[in-house]
């Protein structure tokens, strides 16, 4: 029989040091901001998106076709582009966060069904790659990066990019 430590766990083995509860409170608070980002855009209550990132956030849509800009310039393109599609959905899993005191990383995988002003069904998916920051409201997202992994359609560009 093995020798085990007071957690159970056979002496020798890697064990991950518990978190602490203000650690699991920033984790459950960015799981909560990932959420919303999804909700926001689902429900089209692009004003809801001001409670997700910061003001000055840099937010990169090109790999689905979308634009890239600061976040006044992206959330307008978002609330002009996506009434056009009758209807979508995005599922945001997979979260690995990093905390670092009052920043943090995430990488989240999504995958985001689509249907096309003609009744056609499209699938895309792939990453968030965030950088988040602690302010006064809560967690923010300063910089996203969204990374197609996949599409059953090609996503070309319909609106041109905000200018520089």
């Amino acid at each position: 029989m093995a020798n085990r430590d007071r957690t159970g766990n056979e002496m020798g083995e890697t064990t991950m040091a518990r978190p602490t509860l203000e650690e699991l409170q920033d984790r459950f608070e960015i799981d909560e901001l990932l959420t919303r980002y999804a909700t926001a855009i689902d429900n089209k209550t692009f004003d809801l998106l001001d409670t997700v990132f910061t003001p000055d956030a840099h937010v990169d849509y090109i790999s689905a076709g979308g634009v890239a800009g600061d976040y006044p310039t992206v959330k307008a393109w978002l609330a002009e582009i996506l009434p056009t599609f009758p209807a979508y959905q995005h599922i945001v899993g997979n979260r690995r966060v990093t905390l670092q005191g009052d920043t943090a990383t995430s990488i989240a995988a999504f995958h985001n069904p689509m249907v096309w002003p003609n009744g056609t069904m499209f699938f895309c998916g792939g990453e968030y790659h965030d950088k988040l920051v602690r302010t006064a409201d809560g967690w923010r997202i300063a910089e996203r990066v969204e990374k197609t992994a996949y599409s059953t359609d090609s996503i070309a560009a319909t609106f041109p990019a905000p200018p520089a």
